[in-house]
């Protein structure tokens, strides 16, 4: 079969694209210029030949197989081969052409080998800028970025992107991250916080215990001289604060000085369960709604005891606090993630400011009303919880509450050294 010719001659000859005409055999019966220029074929070497004679080895059974069915019109992606052997990637569209006596197929290919190779060198591109070391960024010639990876500390190198005019039509960023640099830096900076506050804590119990043991010992001896009712409830608060200077004292020097406790295999569920027992007796809790998630599989950690209950009820009190006195929900989970235990406490409560996220652990400091709070108890939770090994992170968002998780290493302090 040939293409019948019309006044205009063999019209199909001038289009672009790559056309054979195949029979049921898969023969070529047909095809125009456009398909021997492209492939490198002379016509008589195409005519009559079967169309493998233009498919790679390797993409012969999937489009021959085709050819052979009914199918409907359909396109694809395979690969030619020229005479000369080079390869060639094609976009090839399958057209059936019926005739009264047998149907024939029309295949229309377009060279996309330019256009493959532009794909490959973009992914190529894309998996270099995806995968680096260093993070990359790219602008346009305004400065207005393009691609990015997510925020993050870095040091940055720019270069401009100039094209075959010497235009400039972009700028490369290479950066070199330093975030782990500047959480080690502020590690750095609380440690040496504490220590600092150790050796206040020292001077404070000294300086001051003495004068207020002083205080409270003539308070005592006025109260009990007395009969003014009026001045014995006054002596009483005065003793009440006497007592408040005394707790924040002591626990400054409990944090400032090595543990005497016994660090011994503790069972963490329990630990969680007596101290939400402790913290339920008060009056703030009885709008508030527990939920308890206590992983099965937890073995026991190399902790002191008491100190972890004090981690545990410092956490919880906090929860407890950020709700007000309204009603709300406080969820506490512990799992087992790697070599670590977590125990997640979460609420609904007020959350916490983005400013204030960051000294939420150094000591004295509160978002709590005056008299409300000491500002020691997420500070002293902290250090004791650095002491195991260990790390607490919080998550929170303002008006929507907080999730503090308390991290514990599994074989105690030196598996995170």
């Amino acid at each position: 079969m040939a293409l019948r010719s019309s006044k205009y001659g063999r019209v199909f000859d001038l289009l672009p694209e790559m056309i054979f005409i195949v029979d049921s055999d898969q023969k070529i019966v047909d095809h125009n210029v456009t398909a021997a220029t492209e492939t490198g074929y002379a016509s008589v070497d195409l005519m009559h030949n079967s169309f493998e004679i233009i498919l790679q080895p390797e993409q012969r059974r999937v489009l021959m197989s085709i050819l052979k069915t009914d199918y409907g019109d359909q396109s694809l992606e395979t690969k030619f081969i020229r005479a000369d052997k080079s390869i060639m990637d094609v976009q090839v569209d399958l057209r059936r052409l019926y005739t009264a006596e047998r149907f024939y197929s029309v295949l229309i290919a377009k060279d996309i080998t330019e256009q493959k190779k532009k794909e490959l060198d973009y992914l190529r591109y894309s998996n270099v800028i995806q995968h680096t070391v260093n993070p990359i960024q790219i602008t346009d010639a305004n400065g207005k970025m393009i691609y990015v990876g997510s925020p993050f500390h870095t040091e940055l190198v720019i270069s401009p992107i100039v094209d075959g005019s010497g235009h400039i039509v972009g700028f490369l960023g290479a950066h070199r991250d330093i975030t782990e640099q500047k959480i080690l830096e502020q590690q750095l900076v609380r440690s040496q916080k504490m220590e600092s506050i150790g050796t206040l804590a020292a001077g404070i119990a000294h300086e001051v215990g003495n004068p207020l043991t002083s205080i409270s010992s003539l308070v005592q001896v006025i109260q009990r001289t007395t009969a003014d009712e009026f001045a014995k409830d006054k002596l009483e608060l005065i003793k009440d604060q006497i007592n408040r200077i005394a707790r924040i004292i002591r626990d400054l020097v409990d944090f400032s000085r090595p543990s005497s406790y016994v660090i011994k295999p503790t069972d963490v569920n329990k630990v969680i369960r007596e101290a939400l027992n402790i913290v339920q007796y008060g009056k703030k809790v009885k709008d508030i709604a527990f939920t308890l998630e206590l992983a099965d599989d937890l073995q026991s950690l190399p902790v002191v005891p008491d100190q972890l209950a004090q981690v545990f009820i410092n956490i919880l009190m906090n929860a407890v606090d950020s709700l007000d006195g309204k009603p709300g929900s406080i969820w506490i989970q512990s799992r087992v993630t790697g070599e670590v235990v977590e125990v997640l406490v979460k609420d609904t409560g007020k959350g916490i400011a983005p400013d204030d996220r960051e000294k939420i652990f150094e000591p004295f400091f509160t978002t709590k009303a005056v008299g409300k709070g000491t500002g020691l108890g997420l500070w002293v939770s902290y250090g004791i919880v650095q002491s195991f090994g260990g790390d607490i992170e919080v998550d929170s968002d303002l008006g929507r509450g907080s999730t503090f998780k308390i991290q514990l290493p599994i074989n105690g302090k030196e598996q995170r050294s």
